[in-house]
């Protein structure tokens, strides 16, 4: 499985980078006044035909389809083909290319292709998460890195927190903790930079969908990480009727959660 998703994850990031590297491109707006462009939409035919190819028993959610909205599964796999639209009408590089498995409401698998950034992220067979070092190959896996979440000091916590998504009532939580250093990402990026280390906490105090996060999520469980609930610190499942998420944190297990 993991092959096929990154496979698909660099094809499709060719399509986007094709895109993102023209003088200009259209982009429109979906009914949830969310912005949508022709990037996205190459990026969705192709792993969808892809997915269907390689596994035509497994239910696909995609966000570009509404129609895949209204299941109700509890294991299937999840695609964002552009995660991070407003980075890339921007031009800013922080977007994703999002692939992920879920069984019985936990991601399993997943895959996070930064195509503008060059940064490939994904679970191998055993569920432990990688780092690929491009440049890279769709038919061969090239050299990689196990990736580890860090073991954090809580006098000094690293904090990743949203780029385009900011808002008081996160900054509020953020200023419960000692917080040494704070960086901002767009898009998954946010859940890899806690699995690789880079940071110790990402808080979500806002509205996400499934697509956003199951890849991401998979990529941070597999080094170790944790996402839980914001409200209660329950486990973060997937599967949700409308594939809609509560606020959530995502973070290393080493670190002494505030309450909300």
């Amino acid at each position: 499985m993991e092959s096929v998703f990154r496979k698909l994850a660099l094809e499709a990031g060719d399509r986007i980078m094709d895109v993102y590297n023209a003088d200009d491109f259209d982009v429109k707006v979906k009914s949830d006044d969310s912005p949508v462009t022709e990037a996205d939409e190459a990026a969705d035919a192709l792993i969808s035909a892809g997915i269907a190819a390689a596994f035509p028993d497994i239910a696909l959610v995609t966000e570009e389809q509404a129609a895949s909205h209204g299941q109700s599964v509890s294991s299937f796999i999840i695609v964002d083909p552009l995660d991070g639209t407003k980075e890339f009408i921007n031009r800013r590089g922080d977007f994703t290319v999002n692939i992920a498995y879920v069984e019985d409401g936990v991601p399993l698998r997943g895959v996070v292709y930064a195509p503008a950034t060059g940064r490939l992220f994904y679970t191998e067979a055993d569920g432990r998460t990688v780092e690929e070092t491009g440049p890279f190959e769709k038919d061969r896996k090239g050299d990689v890195k196990p990736l580890s979440v860090s073991d954090p000091d809580n006098s000094a916590l690293m904090v990743v927190a949203s780029k385009s998504h900011r808002d008081a009532a996160t900054d509020a939580y953020i200023g419960k903790y000692s917080v040494k250093d704070m960086k901002s990402a767009g898009s998954s990026l946010k859940f890899c930079l806690v699995a690789t280390g880079e940071a110790d906490l990402y808080p979500r105090l806002g509205r996400t969908m499934e697509w956003d996060t199951a890849a991401g999520h998979a990529v941070l469980r597999g080094a170790g990480g944790h996402v839980i609930r914001f409200d209660d610190h329950m486990p973060f499942t997937y599967g949700k009727q409308g594939f809609e998420n509560p606020f959530f944190i995502a973070h290393a297990p080493g670190v002494d959660l505030e309450a909300g």
